[in-house]
């Protein structure tokens, strides 16, 4: 025989074994292939054989299925322990030095403490219901309480191709970085135990309930929001309450008479800088894999993170005369603010619109409105945060489209439907994170009291709270 002959007959049999199992379990079937007689197919010797084939056929596909569904991926895995470990790094050291080289020196530490401090206690708070609240139950607004201490959680559990304690710590840093990001705003005045009750309040009834909104399948699922890394959960929900804070508390001494500048430029870039590395975990991880998504979420934050410093350069440079070192890692900030939920769906055009956009709204924030209004906002969170989550929410919607390079939008949406969903989710963060700051900020002013005593501030909250110095000389 030829090999095409046999080719033939191989191919012969192979189609035939879907009639052999309908012959078996159907005696009036008449199966069209040759190669296996009709009589044999009612042999009952025959028959059983072909049952306890077919048997073991099934119960093979079956756990070969529940194994595919039950693997951890090994590469992903190894990404998301290291995206984890840079968000973490976005906070301790990254935001204390940004911020600490803003503040005068006698603050210092102050703003270090506060981001410790917060690290730590969102770090329990996660654990103890954070995580049951935020990431379980259908609810529309909030989750329910079945994993209470991460209950049932093994080594075995999975989420995704990655062990679920991998993704509990990969959250637990966003909850840590989110309520730290509020201190900019009242920095230099509050006391330290109405930070911690303010962020205590605002974690529980703020913060979870947007987590769940966003992606737990809450609200904004509902709604086919896209908040790839949490535009409106991280960004916008700080801000807000930022905003709320500063105002509640009041502006510092000398707001306004005399200049209040950064004590430390040099660390401040530096802690710039750091955000901007780690702030790769932050979008990229968001994927929950090591694939050609992450890849993108990572291209396009660079990019939109780049334009938005030399879009604050150069607005600088032409409107002061002078760039400076903390307006061009300000504007950084912005971009990488901004980019945040668009970084799973933006391409690369997308992304230089985001990044310029982004920085030329915010250096606006920044500097002309909050001069307008008279609020102090000490280191811009409600300027950059604030305004360059909603920049980035909005244009999400757009630069998710084709025609931008997007990665396309779900069937059945168009963009201007994208846009009004962004639009909502936005509105209602802003209102939810506003009402929740006022409650937790007036809950705070009764049982502590909101702000130092003037003598306090004028020695400085390094001494006045925490016994300390940060320079000895």
């Amino acid at each position: 025989m030829g090999p095409i002959s046999r080719d033939r007959a191989r191919t012969s049999f192979l189609s035939s074994i879907p009639n052999l199992f309908l012959s078996a379990a159907i005696p009036e079937f008449q199966p069209p292939n040759p190669l296996i007689p009709h009589h044999q197919m009612r042999n009952p010797v025959f028959k059983r054989i072909l049952m306890l084939i077919s048997g073991f056929l099934a119960l093979g596909s079956s756990a070969l299925a529940q194994e595919a569904e039950a693997v951890i991926n090994s590469g992903d895995t190894a990404w998301m322990i290291t995206a984890s470990a840079l968000v973490l790094f976005m906070t301790l050291p990254g935001l204390a030095l940004f911020y600490g080289g803003l503040v005068r020196a006698k603050n210092i530490l102050s703003i270090l403490v506060q981001c410790f401090a917060l690290a730590c206690v969102m770090t329990i708070l996660w654990i103890a219901y954070g995580y049951s609240l935020a990431s379980s139950g259908a609810g529309t607004f909030i989750g329910n309480f079945d994993l209470l201490f991460l209950k049932g959680l093994t080594v075995d559990s999975i989420r995704g191709t990655i062990p679920e304690s991998v993704f509990i710590f990969f959250q637990m840093t966003f909850a840590i970085i989110t309520p730290a990001l509020i201190v900019g705003a009242f920095a230099e005045r509050m006391k330290f135990s109405a930070v911690i009750i303010l962020s205590v309040i605002w974690f529980t009834l703020s913060y979870l309930p947007l987590w769940h909104m966003a992606w737990g399948g809450g609200l904004f699922a509902q709604w086919g929001v896209i908040d790839f890394a949490g535009g409106t959960v991280v960004h916008i929900n700080a801000g807000i309450a930022g905003l709320v804070a500063c105002i509640m508390v009041g502006r510092r001494h000398g707001h306004g008479i005399v200049q209040l500048t950064p004590h430390s430029v040099p660390l401040t870039v530096i802690g710039a800088s750091m955000l901007w590395v780690g702030w790769f975990g932050f979008n990229a991880g968001s994927e929950l894999a090591a694939d050609g998504v992450a890849g993108m979420a990572a291209l396009v934050t660079q990019i939109a993170t780049a334009t938005a410093a030399v879009t604050w350069m150069f607005i600088e440079w032409m409107r002061m005369g002078k760039p400076t070192a903390v307006g061009i890692a300000t504007g950084a900030v912005a971009g990488l603010v901004a980019i945040t939920p668009a970084s799973g769906s933006a391409g690369p055009m997308g992304a230089i619109l985001i990044g310029f956009a982004s920085s030329a709204v915010c250096f606006y924030f920044a500097t002309s409105v909050k001069k307008r209004f008279g609020y102090d906002d000490s280191l811009d969170v409600f300027g950059v945060h604030g305004v360059g989550g909603v920049v980035g929410a909005l244009l999400t919607g757009l630069c998710a489209a084709p025609f931008m390079g997007g990665a396309g939008l779900a069937e059945g949406m168009t963009t201007g439907g994208q846009v009004f969903a962004q639009f909502k989710s936005v509105v209602v963060t802003i209102a939810w994170s506003a009402v929740v700051s006022v409650i937790a900020l007036s809950i705070a002013k009764v049982l502590v009291g909101l702000r130092v005593e003037d003598s306090d501030e004028e020695r400085g909250l390094d001494l006045s709270s925490h016994g300390e110095t940060g320079y000895t000389s």
